[in-house]
């Protein structure tokens, strides 16, 4: 197997075969293609737990840079829960949980729920008991088989119904009119005793479907006291993802909420308050990154983010006001995370001002790099966004080194027209990762082994914006608009009103 290239080190290309010999850098950050000054606050936001605001056009790497910064943080130490709250149902407390408590307490519920054995291991009395064992040929079977599949016999007593031909068409039959399924021969649990080390000691044996779960006294002591703890609901469990993209959320979301019960919590008919709370994306990124692009579109939102970010927790309440969670609310729900918010330079005057002066007093305002210089580094760098966009897109084959350089071309192209900038290559690389997949699917479709230059020359036709179509084929929108409208269309257009009112060298073309 050949060494990968680490194009850090080596950037020349001439050597390059297929991008399958390109090495992926196993650190996040080492991913992100051209952004250095972005990548460097990254690291001290992870490090310092920072706030990120990324400003820039679409496809420059924004989501790319929080979901890297996530990978940089430590793994979450905390687990939340809700607990009801006997005495106010609808005020349920939180609690939080250390990792370690919470893998102890993992540890003393298993050792509650005791040992799982085959019935055949057990007494076989209390194996008759139970009803896995027939009590006239000793065959085991399940216990939801009244009758023993070996001798055809009744595995216990029936009861009233002993004797009787029919009884167990009568017990078929009562039980059907209470409106229950049958049940299962035998008991549920069985109390016995026995002798461990020299010593007296209680055992229960309980059903476990067709296994026979044992739980001696040190697994009934665990039991009674998990039995004495509260009910309890985990709304943000320990094992979670550091990066919650929370971009496109409603206030319900991000918030969170308390599901609405059409019998408001009764006691018998009801859910209890702490078990309808659901968490909202500041709480579900609690220890990590919540990622916010186009935050201006929240709106007035925004201040209950700020809110968050000041205090580090926030309650959770019903936000409905018909809704019978309404009336519940939990306070202090933990929210401690660091936010990557990003945005469209003209969106920027949208993003309030005091959610901008708490992420710049706490963190970093970044303008995203839209090209970099056309080099031999960055254009290694290129080609390593070529291999990185193959393997995670993963239906694909590699490229070789013509199709890098028709690639690498194409982006010095881009950063001329889109940015103005000669001896440029663009960083706009959502855009150009699009490139590669298309000119990916025409080598699939032609069943060759890898990309070529002449799938990404099709694919570079192929990937032309609508509006440039339009153009090629009718020399301008407008008239590519006047080609596709319907005449009623044209009745009610006010560009064809002025078109058909206005001499020819007045008219809009």
């Amino acid at each position: 197997m050949n060494e990968k290239i680490d194009l850090s080190k080596e950037t020349d290309l001439r050597g390059l075969t297929t991008t399958a010999d390109i090495l992926i850098p196993a650190d996040p950050l080492k991913r992100v293609i051209g952004q250095d000054e972005a990548v460097e606050l990254s690291r001290i936001a992870a490090k310092q737990r920072r706030h990120l605001l990324l400003v820039g056009p679409p496809g420059t790497g924004k989501s790319m840079i929080a979901q890297a910064l996530a990978l940089h943080l430590p793994r979450p130490n905390e687990e939340i829960r809700v607990v009801h709250n006997p005495e106010s149902p609808e005020r349920p407390l939180v609690e939080v949980r250390s990792e370690s408590e919470v893998l102890q307490e993992r540890e003393s519920k298993g050792s509650a729920e005791g040992d799982l054995i085959h019935p055949e291991a057990a007494p076989p009395k209390v194996a008759e008991r139970l009803g896995y064992r027939c009590r006239n040929c000793g065959t085991y079977s399940s216990p939801s088989e009244r009758f023993c599949p070996s001798c055809e016999k009744a595995k216990i007593d029936l009861g009233p119904q002993a004797g009787n031909p029919f009884g167990d068409i009568f017990s078929g039959l009562m039980e059907s009119m209470a409106g229950a399924a049958p049940f299962p021969t035998g008991k549920e649990r069985v109390t016995t005793t026995r002798s461990r080390f020299g010593k007296e000691e209680v055992v229960v044996f309980e059903r476990a479907g067709d296994m026979i779960r044992v739980l001696d006294e040190k697994s009934l002591e665990r039991k009674r006291e998990l039995d004495k703890l509260n009910p309890r609901k985990v709304i943000v469990p320990l094992e979670r993802n550091p990066f919650v993209l929370a971009t496109g959320a409603s206030e319900t979301e991000l918030l969170g909420d308390v599901r609405h019960d059409p019998y408001g919590g009764h006691g018998q008919l009801g859910t209890q308050p702490f078990e309808r709370v659901v968490p909202g994306a500041i709480h579900e990124a609690h220890q990590g990154v919540l990622f916010l692009d186009e935050i201006s579109h929240l709106g007035a939102t925004q201040r209950f983010i700020l809110t968050a970010m000041q205090e580090r927790q926030f309650p959770i309440a019903g936000r409905n006001p018909q809704s019978a969670g309404a009336s519940v609310r939990v306070d202090g729900v933990p929210a401690d995370f660091i936010l990557v918010a990003a945005c469209n330079i003209q969106d920027l005057e949208q993003v309030l001002s005091p959610l901008r002066s708490r992420i710049s007093g706490d963190g970093y305002e970044i303008l995203v790099e839209t090209t970099m210089e056309d080099s031999q580094a960055n254009r290694a760098l290129l080609a390593q966004f070529v291999a990185q966009e193959i393997a995670t897109d993963g239906r694909i084959p590699h490229a070789n080194l013509g199709a890098v350089e028709a690639i690498i071309k194409e982006a010095k192209r881009r950063a001329k027209i889109l940015d103005g900038r000669d001896g440029a290559l663009t960083l706009r690389l959502r855009e150009l990762g699009g490139l590669v997949r298309s000119a990916g699917d025409l080598a699939v479709a032609m069943s060759d082994p890898v990309i070529e230059e002449k799938h990404v020359t099709a694919a570079i036709r192929r990937s032309r914006t609508v509006e440039e179509q339009i153009k090629e084929r009718y020399g301008s929108y407008m008239r590519g608009l006047g080609t596709d409208i319907s005449s009623a269309q044209k009745e009610k257009s006010p560009y064809y009103f002025w078109n058909e009112h206005l001499r020819e060298d007045q008219a809009y073309h």
